[in-house]
């Protein structure tokens, strides 16, 4: 690495553990309910949570307008909604502090002159994947303020994770441009084109568990390996929906989610068949085993997550909610180790020298 590249490479690598912990608060916020709790979208004044007794209620009356209030925490005292309000609030300042992390280093970079002519459209992409990511959650949590929505709109929800997934695909590619030396790097078409099979799969896999998530699905066939009794239930195909199913019906989706599981395992087992029998670089060699082992551990998570659906009380943290955000994390962790062989077994360019 070069040594002007290196406090580039740092900044970005700062960035992908910071969107990792943005995911896992979103999943957090999602897990206790907490996304609707705020119902306007104020990117300056909205940066501290109300600050005094009037303010709170002020907060407390907006939420006890939406139909989530009316229909679910009638209930709820001041206590109740501070707690859904602290997630929700800690989101989205993360979100912002990402921004200042982004733009404030930035601008520094700019003027000390360490950007190279390579760097500049993966820095465009990143900052319009960043405020695209910013408008495309206020468009989720506005789709559960609007009409009857007592939720987000289980579809939303989806192409905010996914989004936010390909966020941290990107800014991690990029980071390892700078990072790796290029002896650690060799051109392998056949390992990284099944490597791209896979991940294409495995963000069809995100999209169909935000769905899960979106849908509140696991519950609806909480045993496994059977799904109520049957492996394929018979009401998955007999819908009168149509193929709306598909991304509507919570037993259609858990189904899905379900079988994506099954071919991501076979599809990692072969893969790591085929590049255990190849020479490497040590760097490919040392991390060509963590997709397995990764992709073995995230399912047994699913499946423990599955199982104890059974058992889940509204804002209460349980066995539940604990599985569900340990699957999301080795979901990440999954999503970063393909990555990172895909980039070694690719072509030689742009990387630290």
């Amino acid at each position: 690495m070069r040594p002007s590249q290196k406090p580039v490479a740092t900044w970005l690598m700062i960035g992908v553990i910071m969107i990792i912990v943005q995911i896992i608060l979103g999943g957090i916020t999602r897990l206790t309910g907490s996304g609707l709790s705020i119902t306007e979208w104020n990117v300056v004044t909205g940066t501290m949570p109300p600050m005094n007794q009037q303010a709170w209620m002020e907060a407390f009356d907006k939420y006890r307008q939406t139909e989530q209030f009316r229909q679910l925490n009638a209930g709820f005292t001041l206590q109740d909604f501070k707690f859904i309000f602290f997630w929700e609030w800690f989101h989205r300042l993360w979100g912002r502090l990402i921004g200042i992390v982004f733009i404030i280093p930035f601008l520094i970079f700019l003027f000390q002159k360490r950007f190279k002519p390579f760097m500049v459209r993966p820095l465009l992409v990143l900052f319009l994947l960043g405020a695209l990511q910013g408008a495309v959650g206020w468009i989720m949590v506005a789709s559960g303020l609007t009409g009857d929505a007592i939720y987000v709109r289980p579809a939303k929800l989806a192409m905010h994770f996914v989004l936010a997934m390909f966020l941290l695909f990107y800014t991690y590619w990029f980071a390892l441009q700078l990072r790796t030396d290029k002896n650690s790097r060799f051109f392998n078409p056949a390992v990284r084109n099944f490597t791209w099979v896979i991940l294409v799969v495995v963000f069809l896999q995100f999209f169909w568990a935000a769905l899960m998530a979106g849908h509140r699905a696991a519950v609806v066939a909480h045993t496994w390996p059977d799904m109520n009794g049957s492996f394929i239930p018979p009401a998955v195909f007999n819908r009168p929906e149509g193929w709306i199913s598909i991304i509507e019906n919570p037993l259609v989706v858990h189904f899905i989610h379900r079988m994506l599981a099954y071919l991501l395992v076979i599809l990692v087992i072969a893969w790591t068949f085929l590049v255990a029998k190849l020479p490497g670089p040590p760097a490919f060699r040392k991390l060509c085993f963590f997709p397995l082992v990764i992709v073995l551990i995230q399912t047994t998570l699913g499946i423990l997550t599955v199982i104890s659906s059974i058992r889940i009380r509204a804002y209460r943290w349980n066995e539940f909610e604990w599985m569900a955000q340990l699957h999301q994390l080795g979901g990440m962790l999954l999503l970063l180790s393909l990555v990172h062989v895909l980039f070694l077994s690719s072509k030689k360019h742009h990387s630290a020298s």
